[in-house]
């Protein structure tokens, strides 16, 4: 788990700092659209009514009222375990585009600099001759590191070679703001080491957690056995491995409590560190990394830590070394030769997300180029791909979003007046990114050769970024800086910066459009933005003030009020089932689904005082309402399919709900929801009682 994710709160999948321009005039790059998606008024017409089902009655689910077209007629693609009509369907036009522009740079030599780097680098992943004649060879010097691992000392130290290549043995060591004093960075340790997703997995004993298990050990051993060790050894090391994680799951804080901000943060000096835990040798780390003078640390999972020294002073050398190559071999499984691809993909796509196929290679290296060089990849895609006039579209909407947000407080019986003005205090302080940065990253000291294979330049382009995150500790945060690259089809808000970010990727139809009503602007994209400005406001966010400090600045009888109307909310959705069984973790999902909530409201607010002030127009899609389309705009980006096994994994992992009821109960619990398609009181749609916060 990315903690740095985790705090910085996501429209879709916790899959983060930066700022573009807060006014419509504020531009850096032109933006031609040569590649933009126009809709016209006949095809948003076919696009809506082609994806409701009308045999359903919205009043009783309005999810499948919606969606229900899409829903009989789509699949899941083969190399895909979920499929939406909103964020897949996006991301598939863009990676078409993302190539477009990849080939063009690796094809046609010649450019600047950067452009050559695209194409070094995009051409590296696609070489997979290459690849296959380059073997395990770029990870040998590290693998003999490995074998001369004989205590904790040489454990941590082997940890620090290997954590900025962005293998993630051990613990996870992050670089972003303190929490406490959001000007300056400093580095952020928290648990990790785990190879399945969570410690669930490890932990539960119903049968299919325990199957996963003995498979995730026979996908160990293959692993290991590809880097050359006899079959007995392999079978030994991965039940030793597994033995070992099982312990580190054990000690880990569990996901819905890191979800505690308060319960993650203390700051400690590196004395601090060591008495923490006192058997791992950290001078040996920190010289490993390069990075000797750290003064403040935040160490979030103390417990952790603890179980960890013991763990690693207690446990033989052999085991540590077997489980310091897996770790290496696991992370770096996309950039070997095809066996190692193949087998990694058996187990963590098809067995773990029930994915059919494998997604073709030049999609993996479209993502690997935009992980790898996503702010070079990103300029080439704004300049092909956002509209000119989108931004301030937008930024108009985003502006009337927040002040709907100020219109609701003083409606909220639960808050003091006190309180009221500071929250209205920390709005105004909301910093708003759209499309992309308006200052550039530079990339000028990350060398990608022509002619490097594919895994060295992984691993070079891997080292600059934890050199470039690890060179901001101690100095003041820069925020300008984006956590996300322009073609990322999501959003996110940041507390540490009370800013909200909304890449170019995300701003395109179904979400968005220049040519759209605005009716499903506000519903669709609008909503989303709701979404990410309530998480200032959800369970964790409320504790940031405006300037991105976090300390208590309520009145302690409005949080108990608040906590109490949290607490529905957890309860709605933890009785809502996936699968037979399997059921929604309301207390893990509940600041994403505090921000549904919120942002449907706070968006249906805006879009009404738009119409107030512009006039209602014409409804532009034939039996609906400009209201109806509103809800019907915000339910259709998120139909969705997706695998059983994925469906589960979404349970166990992901702070997000599923789709489905990302739908129905922010709906269930709007009034204004029930009047546009007056339901009935006692329907399903609009129930007796309800959940309010926002």
């Amino acid at each position: 788990m990315s903690f740095l994710r985790l705090l910085s709160v996501t429209l879709l999948v916790a899959s983060g700092l930066s700022c573009v321009a807060t006014h419509p005039d504020e531009t850096s790059t032109a933006s031609v659209g040569r590649s933009e998606v126009r809709i016209t008024p006949e095809q948003l017409v076919e696009s809506v009514l082609g994806t409701l089902d009308r045999t359903v009655d919205p009043c009783h689910d309005f999810y499948r009222y919606a969606c229900g077209t899409w829903l009989e007629t789509s699949r899941i693609p083969v190399d895909r375990s979920r499929w939406s009509r909103g964020f897949s369907e996006i991301e598939d036009r863009n990676q078409l585009l993302l190539r477009d522009i990849l080939e063009a740079a690796a094809t046609r030599p010649g450019g600047d600099a950067d452009s050559a780097k695209l194409g070094h680098f995009y051409g590296s992943c696609m070489d997979e001759g290459a690849v296959e004649r380059a073997g395990t060879g770029p990870l040998e010097p590290l693998l003999r590191e490995i074998d001369a691992v004989r205590d904790p000392s040489g454990l941590l130290a082997m940890a620090g070679h290997l954590h900025p290549i962005g293998v993630e043995a051990l613990f996870e060591p992050e670089v972003f703001a303190d929490f406490k004093d959001p000007d300056v960075s400093i580095a952020h340790y928290f648990q990790g080491g785990l190879g399945l997703p969570d410690r669930e997995y490890y932990l539960s004993e119903d049968e299919r957690n325990r199957t996963l298990r003995r498979e995730y050990e026979t996908h160990v051993a293959k692993m290991l056995g590809f880097l050359g060790a006899p079959p007995d050894s392999a079978r030994r090391h991965a039940a030793a491995i597994l033995a070992f994680e099982t312990q580190l799951a054990k000690v880990s804080l569990p996901r819905e409590e890191a979800r505690d901000l308060d319960r993650i943060y203390h700051k400690v000096d590196l004395p601090g560190l060591k008495s923490i835990a006192p058997d791992l040798p950290w001078d040996a780390y920190l010289a490993a990394i390069g990075y000797t003078g750290l003064v403040s640390i935040n160490v979030g999972m103390p417990d952790f830590f603890k179980g960890l020294s013991s763990l690693a002073a207690g446990t033989e050398p052999e085991t540590l070394r077997a489980y310091l190559r897996w770790h290496l071999v696991h992370a770096s499984a996309k950039a070997l030769p095809r066996a190692f691809v193949e087998e990694d993909f058996a187990f963590f796509g098809k067995t773990l997300s029930g994915q059919k196929e494998i997604r073709p290679r030049w999609k993996r290296c479209v993502q690997a180029t935009d992980d790898a060089l996503g702010e070079i990849l990103g300029r080439f895609y704004v300049e092909r791909a956002f509209g000119g006039d989108s931004k301030p579209i937008a930024l108009e909407m985003i502006l009337g979003i927040e002040a709907a947000l100020e219109r609701a407080l003083p409606g909220l019986a639960w808050m003091d007046q006190a309180t009221r003005e500071r929250a209205v205090e920390k709005l105004k302080q909301v910093t708003n990114k759209i499309g992309y940065p308006d200052r550039w990253r530079d990339y000028a000291a990350l060398s990608i050769h022509p002619g490097g294979g594919f895994l060295d330049n992984a691993l070079t382009a891997s080292r600059f970024e934890f050199r470039r995150q690890h060179d901001k500790v101690g100095k003041p945060v820069d925020r300008k800086e984006w956590g996300m690259t322009p073609p990322t089809v999501n959003a996110y808000y940041n507390p540490t910066i009370n800013e909200m970010v909304f890449p170019a990727g995300i701003l395109q139809p179904p979400f968005f459009s220049r040519d759209f009503p605005r009716a499903m602007n506000y519903g669709a994209v609008g909503m989303a933005m709701g979404h990410e400005l309530t998480h200032g406001f959800d369970d964790q966010g409320r504790k940031f003030d405006g300037a991105g400090r976090m300390h208590e600045w309520w009145d302690p009888q409005v949080v108990a009020r608040f906590e109490e109307r949290a607490q529905c909310v957890e309860r709605l959705y933890s009785g809502y089932e996936v699968d037979q069984g399997v059921r929604v973790n309301g207390k893990l999902t509940l600041g994403e689904n505090i921000a549904d909530l919120g942002g449907i409201k706070e968006s249906y607010g805006a879009y009404k005082a738009w119409e107030a002030e512009h006039g209602a127009p014409t409804p532009p899609v034939p039996g609906l309402t400009n209201d109806q389309l509103f809800f019907v705009g915000f339910a259709q980006t998120w139909c969705e399919l997706m695998t059983p096994e994925r469906a589960r994994m979404q349970v166990t992992v992901d702070p997000h709900s599923p789709a489905m009821f990302r739908v129905q109960g922010p709906l269930a619990s709007f009034q204004a929801f029930a009047e546009a398609f007056s339901c009935a009181p006692g329907t399903p749609m609009n129930p007796e009682s309800r959940c309010e916060v926002w």
